[in-house]
């Protein structure tokens, strides 16, 4: 069982990065190559690829070279899931706050 705890915080620490996180949100439901990441991140080519170099070595994506272009994809549809109930949690979190300073005006 601690195993599964040592792979689990692994995996999370690919995910306390505000980079990686978007990445993962924009291959939620499509494969994108670097340029098109490069594109809708506006980050540079180097660090796009350092970051999907970690996610690719943590398994959490593959990748599938076509010409010149490197395509990337979730290996597992999964960590959507777990994505998406964290946000909803923390938008959740967010609104309790907002309303808690309301109230205090």
């Amino acid at each position: 069982m601690k195993e599964l705890y040592e792979l689990h915080a692994e995996l999370c620490k690919v995910f306390s990065n505000p980079t990686r996180l978007e990445i993962l949100n924009l291959l939620r439901d499509k494969e994108m190559s670097v340029t098109e990441l490069i594109e809708k991140t506006r980050l540079s080519q180097a660090n796009i690829s350092q970051h999907l170099a970690i996610m690719k070595y943590k398994g959490i994506v593959s990748s599938n070279r076509e010409g010149k272009n490197i395509y990337y994809k979730l290996v597992n549809p999964k960590i959507v899931k777990a994505f998406d109930i964290i946000r909803e949690v923390l938008a959740e979190k967010l609104m309790k706050n907002e309303k808690m300073v309301k109230n205090l005006r």
